[in-house]
Parts: structure tokens; C-alpha cells; sequence
């Protein structure tokens, strides 16, 4: 599975993309770990000090945010594209 990275979360992470070991019937969340696990910097940025996400990130799981579905527990579909945004501001 393949995380999309935008902003500062793309230089945390030194990619706009990472492939993680997830697959269809993981959940969201899983796929979010092995996402945050090797990168601690990144995990500060996403996750609050309980290890909570940070209320102003924005996961997306094919263009859907995933908490109008079942938040971290939306289980992966083959085919499914993950995204990780930070709050986004015009002006």
C-alpha cells in the first residue's frame, strides 16, 4: 500500500510517497503505523502525545476522508491510494 504525503509531512517523511506493509483487509490505522513507526519525526507532526492524530490532519483513504466511514478502523480495499494532509490555509 502507498501513502501520499503532502507539505511539511513530505519532507518529514523524505518522500511524497512511502510504501508501507499493508494490504486489503488491513485497516486504516495499520497502514498509518507502518507509516509513523520508522519515522518518528513524522509520528510527532501526526500523533498527539497520547498517540491520538493530531485533530488538524486530514487521512484520506481514495480521495474519502476516512472519518465519514469508520475513522482508523475503515478496512483497505485492493486498489485504495492513502493520503496524509496537514491543515490546509488560503489566503
Amino acid at each position: 500500500m502507498q501513502w501520499k504525503l503532502f507539505a511539511d509531512l513530505a519532507e518529514l517523511a523524505g518522500n511524497k510517497t512511502v510504501s508501507v506493509d499493508a494490504e486489503p483487509g488491513d485497516t486504516v490505522g495499520d497502514a498509518l503505523d507502518a507509516l509513523l513507526e520508522p519515522r518518528p519525526e513524522l509520528e510527532d507532526r501526526v500523533l498527539d502525545e497520547d498517540g491520538h492524530l493530531r485533530d488538524h490532519i486530514n487521512v484520506l483513504r481514495s480521495g474519502t476522508n476516512v472519518f465519514t466511514e469508520n475513522g482508523l478502523e475503515t478496512k483497505l480495499e485492493s486498489g485504495d491510494e492513502l493520503a496524509l494532509f496537514p491543515p490546509v490555509s488560503g489566503g
